[in-house]
């Protein structure tokens, strides 16, 4: 190429609320744009303000202050294209911007068309919809630029601007992960390609969000729907590319915004390749691993302690805990009653041990015999239930929130989605933390993860034991999970049909199941909205979590089958 138009794609790790420190990140990723010689470098999706930044837009100073934020990084922008995203007003409206920086100024804006409101989005309950904005042009070629939502709708923005005249498209999103959603946006965005038949840069932000995780995994696509390049998989990246663009016969048909690129000799790219994941395990297991890191750090926490019972779902928490933070900063706690197993707490130690984690042991007995003598009048003639099994539960809950007060660590949670679906869990016990690291992972998904993670290392990080053994609470002598509930095999394949699926009891039953099983499922799912409520936020890694995704009435009498 002998004039080869340069694009930075700067695929940054924002904090919502953080406007000074993205500030930073933003003002360096542009001064790299131009020691690369990049004609243009974007940013994803609000990144300005970090993404989802919910009702902080409601907050007219909030918008505003990213407005002069927007002003300031401006001044950077000189020699180079910017384009960077930010809530911003016009005409009085607050919209969803892709705000164009050149020559120290801020030049023009593209605003959000498409505003989604489903799942983890909000956005028609804060911006004002968009039209169709102007060509950026720069570098002697006109740049299209769209945000998110606005290239997955049917009458898609890019077919109008490479009409207008646009010889690149640039899609700046915020994007969250989900299981499968990579080889979607590629298959999408290429039909898109093969439409308009210019190439395609799709930028996706990289970080941790509340339960959201961005994967990153930005792309740039060919005029044939090829991938040229593809950036970092959860970890953020700068990924610098030339095209070999022929210019739009169509001629401009909009207005344009034109900024001034840098004419200065530049020095060819180096190939640089990024490691592809192309494991569903391992891409998942990378998810929590970011999932747990940015909640710790963003919120100002350093270590996290974990109750290891010698169980498969702790065994799992406490593997995440230490890739994420590092085994210093992960702490294990066992809490043995009258019931463990001796096997267990063997596997508890074990695990500490193969992951070089601290471990501290603080018995129960004496506590549950102190609690039996308490309620021992009041229960006069009753006998033994589960009251007594969740009271074992929430003397564990109490003591990891006591040492969570004193050394000021995060508790993470260790219950499953199989299990918060059910309510096979107990308030103010084992739900009891500030971050449930797989509270979106069905049983079956825990154990194949566990098995991941230990092939990954090459030996068993996670015993073998615990992976093997079948899966008990160990509330009482000889306890199963299966007694009360259906193989997790079974109950992970219901529970997907009807949380993730939204199937009726009858379309589920038509898959082969039992009607009674089915109903029996349902019913539990159905009852312990009210625990769900109540438990901490968990890493998202499916299309549909329990929280923002799912939302059900508690009081709800109404049951999803024909009469």
């Amino acid at each position: 190429m002998s004039n080869p138009f340069r694009l930075a794609l700067a695929q940054i790790n924002p904090t919502v609320g953080d406007l000074r420190g993205n500030g930073e990140i933003i003002r360096k990723c542009i001064r790299m744009g131009k020691e690369a010689g990049a004609d243009l470098v974007v940013f994803p999706e609000l990144s300005v303000c970090g993404y989802p930044p919910e009702d902080l837009l409601m907050r007219r100073s909030f918008i505003t202050r990213c407005e002069e934020y927007v002003r300031e990084l401006a001044k950077e922008a000189t020699g180079i294209a910017a384009v960077v995203g930010s809530p911003v007003f016009h005409d009085g409206a607050p919209m969803n911007a892709a705000c164009i920086l050149g020559d120290g100024k801020w030049r023009g804006s593209v605003y959000k068309t498409e505003l989604p409101n489903y799942g983890v989005f909000d956005e028609r309950r804060y911006f004002t919809h968009g039209a169709n904005g102007q060509l950026l042009v720069t570098g002697g070629h006109g740049v299209g630029i769209s945000i998110c939502e606005d290239i997955w709708v049917e009458n898609d923005i890019v077919t109008s601007q490479a009409a207008d005249g646009a010889s690149l498209l640039v899609n700046i999103s915020g994007s969250p992960y989900r299981s499968g959603v990579l080889s979607k946006r590629k298959e999408h965005v290429e039909r898109l390609v093969r439409k308009t038949g210019l190439p395609f840069a799709y930028l996706n932000q990289a970080g941790g969000q509340d339960e959201l995780v961005f994967d990153g995994r930005s792309f740039i696509l060919g005029p044939d729907g090829a991938i040229l390049a593809e950036a970092a998989a959860f970890d953020e990246d700068f990924l610098v590319y030339d095209f070999d663009l022929t210019a739009n016969n169509s001629g401009y048909q909009r207005s344009v915004v034109q900024v001034t690129s840098s004419s200065a000799a530049r020095q060819p790219l180096k190939e640089t390749r990024r490691r592809v994941i192309e494991n569903e395990d391992e891409e998942i297991y990378k998810a929590l691993t970011m999932g747990v890191r940015d909640y710790v750090s963003k919120n100002g926490f350093t270590d996290v302690v974990i109750a290891l019972s010698g169980g498969i779902d702790s065994a799992l928490t406490a593997a995440i805990a230490v890739d994420a933070l590092g085994p210093a900063r992960a702490h294990g706690v066992s809490l043995p009653s009258p019931f463990s197993s001796e096997g267990s707490v063997k596997d508890a130690n074990e695990l500490a041990a193969n992951l070089g984690v601290g471990m501290v042991s603080i018995p129960i007995g004496g506590i549950m015999t102190a609690y039996d003598e308490a309620l021992r009048e009041t229960f006069t003639g009753r006998g033994k239930d589960a009251t007594e099994e969740n009271i074992q539960a929430r003397i564990r809950g109490a003591l990891c929130m006591a040492l969570s007060n004193k050394f000021g660590w995060l508790l993470l949670t260790t219950g499953n989605k199989s299990e918060t679906a059910v309510g096979y869990c107990t308030l103010y016990g084992d739900m009891a933390g500030g971050l449930a690291v797989i509270k979106d992972v069905f049983k079956t998904r825990v154990y194949s993860l566990a098995r991941w993670r230990n092939d990954s290392a090459g030996h068993g990080v996670i015993p073998g034991a615990t992976i093997e053994k079948e899966p008990s609470a160990e509330l009482r002598p000889g306890q199963k999970d299966t007694d009360s509930l259906p193989p997790y095999d079974i109950l992970d394949a219901v529970l997907a049909e009807y949380i993730e699926r939204d199937k009726t009891i009858d379309e589920i039953v038509n898959l082969g199941y039992s009607k009674q099983l089915v109903e029996k499922i349902v019913r539990m799912v159905d009852l312990n909205e009210y625990k769900r409520r109540q438990g901490p936020v968990g890493v998202k890694i499916t299309s549909k979590a329990f929280g923002r995704d799912r939302r059900i009435p508690i009081t709800c009498r109404f049951i999803d089958q024909r009469p």
